[in-house]
């Protein structure tokens, strides 16, 4: 498995990760479960008009962590969170998540798809040697 694929993997499973964003000197920390692996780059999903998406473009710099019950494991993901407005990944995304569409579509202007760049994925535990993955 690739190493994206695996990231992927470990974020489906765990279903909510958090997504930590700097606002000024004030880190900001909230729930997130989009997660999308398009063309071999990770993509998460926020609107617009939300304060995460204003503080990401102020400061790309974010980090992603989630805790798996099931193996005891967890993964942070960190990098640089890149606007993409593609109108594909968006639906793409929105096929993924159909949940979503009653809220978003891919031509509202509020539909905000991000992927990583730069980024470096740590799977842990406290019974394994972290593994570590370039995206």
């Amino acid at each position: 498995m690739e190493g994206i694929e695996k990231v992927c993997e470990f974020l489906e499973k765990a279903g909510t990760y958090y997504l930590a964003t700097v606002e000024g000197d004030q880190p900001r920390v909230r729930p997130f479960g989009t997660i999308l692996n398009y063309q071999g780059k990770l993509y998460i999903q926020t609107g617009k008009v939300k304060p995460v998406s204003q503080q990401l473009a102020a400061n790309s710099k974010a980090e992603i962590c989630a805790f798996n019950g099931a193996t005891g494991a967890w993964i942070r993901v960190a990098g640089d969170l890149i606007n993409d407005d593609s109108r594909d990944v968006k639906v793409a995304m929105l096929e993924k998540y159909p949940n979503l569409k009653g809220m978003y579509n891919p031509d509202d202007d509020n539909t905000h798809v991000l992927y990583f760049k730069d980024a470096t994925a740590t799977i842990s535990s406290f019974t394994a040697a972290p593994e570590v993955i370039e995206l």
